[in-house]
């Protein structure tokens, strides 16, 4: 197994602060050691202008969705959003799989290391059997609040539940789809501690929902032949409805999280030591035209995270990107943060930071240039691009 010393003008171990003049000594994959460059000679080493850093961790994708691309407007909102990408059901398998496949080998070009990725079909599996990337499969469920139906509704997904690649977990959609009694049932299939994802505060047609008992999921569920005349609104926020109804020994990832305020942040801290946040802003920015307020996560002390959503609701699936989207919109956020989002947060969020997630001896964690001068540049700007290195 050959070594190699590999060293750029800044060097970013994450769980550490950056380092100039340093040296990564790779043997394969694996990281066996950090060192002065005056420690290895001029010739043994390989020298890349920006800065080194760890691979990616995009903490959530519809990579099954990937087809969809450019088929829904952008701006609609959620609920016409949804009606848009709901339409596209017959569809060739064999252009589903391809577009999985390029999708996924683009990921892995862009940087990304592992992903967490939303399945309600098995049409991913036999990609991530044989990716380079990382995936942990969150088997989506949700019964439109129709307790009386849960067990016909989710039984096409418990069977996708058994046959994904592991890891896995069973996740409830979002509030505004699942019924107590499905929580429960959801709950109930995760035997071993693991990830739970679920879509969290990402439209006023939520809040209005549970807050105020009425809004636009009304008709859009009759649109669709369900009845809601049986729900009783919180009169709260819809992450406390989750809350209550979710268990709080797992790592739980909250996903997109626009309208969450501190109170919101903080009730959900005060629930489980083992919250994570995923931001994915281009999504937002696609579906809703609106971003979270950043400054609220980073006063409370959120563990952020960042995905990028699907191709339906995205134009790339890019972590840089999404990164930079953050930094053009909301420049306060440093960009060590981000960093830090991109990388060792969303690897334990995965429960992956044991390997991934941060520069460190024994740990195979990719390693990416950045075209980055942290001195002088702009995150946002076109020449700051990424390239994978192992």
């Amino acid at each position: 197994m050959s070594t190699r010393y590999i060293t750029a003008d800044y060097i970013y171990p994450i769980t550490s602060p950056r380092i100039p003049n340093e040296v990564i000594v790779l043997e394969g994959e694996q990281i066996v050691a950090l060192v002065h460059r005056n420690d290895i000679s001029a010739a043994d080493l390989e020298y890349y202008p920006g800065i080194l850093v760890p691979g990616f961790i995009n903490t959530h994708c519809h990579l099954e969705l990937s087809h969809l691309q450019g088929k829904a407007p952008t701006g609609t909102g959620l609920l016409p959003f949804l009606k848009h990408v709901v339409q596209y059901r017959e569809v060739d398998p064999e252009y589903i799989r391809l577009a999985i496949q390029e999708a996924d080998s683009f990921m892995w070009a862009s940087g990304i290391q592992a992903v967490g990725d939303i399945c309600n079909k098995p049409d991913t599996f036999a990609v991530k059997r044989q990716s380079r990337i990382r995936y942990y499969s969150f088997v989506e469920m949700f019964d439109f609040m129709q307790e009386a139906l849960t067990d016909n509704l989710i039984s096409g997904n418990l069977d996708v539940f058994h046959t994904a690649p592991e890891p896995r977990s069973a996740v409830p959609h979002a509030p505004y789809s699942v019924s107590p009694a499905l929580f429960w049932k959801v709950n109930s299939l995760n035997h071993h501690v693991g990830t739970i994802s679920i879509h969290n505060q990402e439209t006023k047609a939520e809040e209005d929902f549970f807050v105020e008992g009425d809004g636009e999921f009304f008709p859009f569920y009759k649109g669709f032949g369900f009845n809601l005349d049986h729900f009783k609104a919180t009169g709260q926020s819809s992450i406390y409805y989750a809350l209550a109804n979710m268990d709080p020994e797992q790592r739980t990832l909250f996903v997109h999280n626009t309208l969450t305020t501190p109170e919101d942040i903080n009730a959900a801290h005060a629930w489980s030591e083992k919250v994570f946040w995923a931001t994915c802003p281009n999504a937002n920015l696609y579906i809703e035209n609106t971003l979270p307020r950043y400054h609220y996560f980073l006063d409370c002390g959120a563990r952020m995270t960042i995905g990028t959503d699907s191709l339906t609701s995205n134009w790339q699936l890019s972590i840089l990107e999404e990164m930079k989207t953050i930094a053009r919109y909301q420049s306060y956020v440093p960009f060590d943060t981000l960093l830090l989002w991109a990388t060792y947060n969303g690897a334990m969020a995965l429960g992956m930071e044991d390997t991934l997630g941060s520069l460190e001896p024994g740990k195979s964690p990719g390693l990416l240039n950045i075209t980055f001068d942290p001195e002088r540049d702009r995150l946002y700007k076109k020449h700051v691009a990424v390239r994978r290195i192992i």
